[in-house]
């Protein structure tokens, strides 16, 4: 990560070096980070699949599992029953 002061910072705000975070110092201690909107969004990305791994490691160790074929035979059942209810509300 690149470091640079505050000062810096008020007098380059409109062309940081962005292609890695920026360390931003004040008073020579480290006080802000900057960062692209996409190393940011990135970022967001992978904690977001970091807790659903999470989620489906404590499903699994509680046995909240199904084989494949059960979870298609119920996302089949789910479907018709949806088809049938937009039917019957399309008929009336």
């Amino acid at each position: 990560m690149h470091v640079e002061t505050i000062s810096f910072l008020k007098k380059n705000a409109a062309n940081l070096p962005l292609e890695e975070p920026l360390i931003i110092t004040q008073n020579g201690k480290p006080a802000y980070v900057i960062e692209s909107i996409q190393d940011r969004e990135e970022r967001e990305e992978a904690i977001a699949l970091l807790k659903l791994v999470s989620f489906a490691k404590n499903d699994k160790q509680a046995g909240r599992v199904m084989s494949s074929s059960s979870f298609k035979e119920r996302l089949a059942q789910r479907k018709s029953s949806l088809t049938e209810l937009n039917n019957n509300d399309q008929s009336k």
